[in-house]
């Protein structure tokens, strides 16, 4: 994570800002239908190799592009962001997401990077059916720590790189990487043509950030990068906003780079895109009026160095709406509360509230409040009246009501003793016409398996699937007779009051499909106290 920081379907569809309350529609079980092992590395989070996943839209008939991410926090969130999914399939396109990363920096000098690459996507156009992934153009996207990949993955790979996607994040070749490692040397690389969007937040915003992705627009004018502050949020969070200013990038940046038609079986023809057929936007001023208003490049009247390009007016008075909504507000603090007690302020991650389970093991209890300042006492002066939202960003909970959680592992498993077990809330107060909206990220860290008490076992049958069926019962015990949990590994399946159903299939999928599913029981931290059980997987296969 970031180490610095301040307090087929061809059709091309817009798709505009929608509010918040889809945030409670995003669950830990969303449906990643393939996964695959990527051997040429050993990740040292967990001494054994990553872990790909693959999700291609449901009616998807061509893969026309992919959007990959790898696992350091907000990368999960917005692939699985049902918008952002929504958006993907009129365009058909697919995702990766991989765990633990490849390569956060994406050192294309270290022959392993593109190895790992290579098996990746090979592995998947054979399992999948989907050939086309062996040459599908690609959309990197990375946040924090993993922010430099895009651009890196863009230098080495430029004629099969669609678009660029720094959230929260770095300018290329930044000598301020959020990971805090240097960038590979391009050399005489470059990222000429390619549509690349540079996004921080509000309150990370640093001029020693901004300021290597202007010297690089001047140093490469081909270059269409164009800047985004997410006005109003910081560095560990996504909004619905950002997600749908993301959505009309990535359907720009497909409609004006990809042809209408092409072939499965070898690479795509990317179109260059010229920045001066584009449009120019001010960089983001804190609470300052821009210095020039967006306009056609030849008719700019700002700095065109500093200013930020945009594919046409739209993405350009999308970007100055984005700035006016939280220019000249008053800000707000929000903090944590837990057990009825305000939590002190812990620096980098923010707030670190205690797991402190319920009786059944696995729920608890997470409130904030706002506050005076950004480490102050709760707030005695006005606020907005906006209810502060608690959200998960990453890690094994799911939301039950506004203040309780529940642990719930998922695909990342128990083997991670960097990620397993470690949890991020945030919690939002939108705002309103006189207040700034605000976020806090928190961070805990739960145990991934009780030690204590008495040892429990788990038995799960074999799962049968008849032709035809579409449910299935999951009959898993635990021999100390508490409750079985289950996730979806892999498999077009998800699983709802431990019945399994099978989700759409697309069309072209490679028979049989795979579905991998995990039994679980936690235990209890307290009396009587009780052993987490050894997790038992369960493999069956979905005939045509």
């Amino acid at each position: 994570m970031m180490r610095i920081f301040k307090g087929i379907a061809t059709c091309f569809v817009l798709l505009l800002f929608v509010s918040d309350s889809i945030f409670a529609q995003i669950k830990t079980d969303a449906v990643w239908q393939w996964s695959t092992t990527v051997n040429a590395l050993t990740s040292k989070e967990t001494n054994d190799h990553p872990t790909a996943f693959l999700w291609i839209p449901p009616n998807c008939k061509q893969v026309r592009g992919v959007v990959i991410g790898q696992h350091n926090m907000l990368e999960e969130g917005i692939l699985e962001h049902p918008a952002f999914r929504e958006n993907l399939a009129k365009l058909g396109f697919a995702e990766i997401w991989v765990t633990p990363a490849l390569d956060m920096v994406y050192d294309f000098n270290a022959p392993t990077s593109l190895t790992a690459f290579n098996e990746m996507i090979n592995s998947f156009a054979d399992i999948s059916g989907y050939s086309e992934l062996q040459f599908a153009p690609i959309v990197p996207i990375g946040h924090s720590a993993a922010a430099s990949y895009p651009w890196n993955f863009a230098a080495s790979n430029p004629s099969r790189t669609l678009a660029i996607i720094s959230v929260h994040g770095d300018a290329p070749l930044t000598n301020m990487t959020g990971s805090g490692k240097p960038n590979p040397d391009w050399e005489n690389r470059n990222i000429d043509g390619i549509p690349g969007l540079f996004v921080m937040g509000e309150y990370e915003w640093l001029e020693g950030r901004i300021v290597p992705a202007i010297d690089y627009r001047k140093a490469h004018p081909k270059a269409p990068i164009a800047y985004l502050c997410d006005a109003g949020f910081g560095h560990f969070d996504y909004s619905d906003e950002l997600v749908g200013f993301l959505n009309m990038f990535i359907t720009k940046t497909a409609k004006a780079r990809l042809p209408v038609s092409f072939a499965m079986n070898s690479p795509v023809t990317l179109k260059a895109i010229d920045p001066e057929e584009g449009w120019l936007v001010d960089r983001w001023r804190d609470n300052k009026a821009p210095t020039a208003l967006s306009a056609a490049f030849a008719n700019y009247q700002g700095n065109k160095e500093e200013a930020g390009w945009a594919f046409d007016r739209e993405m350009a008075l999308a970007t100055e709406s984005y700035y006016a909504r939280a220019r000249g507000k008053i800000p707000q603090y929000i903090g944590y509360v837990q057990a009825g007690k305000l939590l002190p302020p812990s620096g980098f991650s923010g707030f670190n509230p205690k797991f402190m389970p319920l009786a059944d093991g696995l729920t608890f209890h997470l409130q904030a409040k706002y506050l005076d300042s950004a480490v102050g006492k709760p707030a005695v002066k006005a606020n907005s009246a906006v209810k502060i939202n608690i959200t998960r960003i990453c890690g094994p909970v799911v939301k039950i009501d506004d203040s309780t959680f529940k642990i719930s592992f998922n695909r990342l498993g128990f083997n991670n003793t960097k990620r397993s077990g470690d949890v991020w809330f945030m919690a939002r107060s939108d705002g309103d016409a006189i207040y700034k909206s605000a976020v806090q990220q928190a961070n805990m860290k739960i145990p991934i398996v009780n030690k204590e008490g008495k040892a429990q076992k788990i038995n799960f049958p074999t799962i049968g699937l008849a032709k035809g069926q579409g449910r299935i019962r999951l009959k898993a015990s635990s021999d100390s007779g508490e409750p079985v949990q289950y996730y979806i590994k892999a498999g077009p399946a998800e699983i709802k009051n431990d019945k399994l159903y099978l989700t759409k299939i697309p069309p072209r999928a490679k028979y049989p499909v795979k579905v991998t599913v995990v039994a679980w029981q936690y235990g209890r931290r307290f009396s009587p106290q009780l052993q987490s059980a050894s997790p038992v997987e369960q493999v069956f296969y979905i005939g045509k």
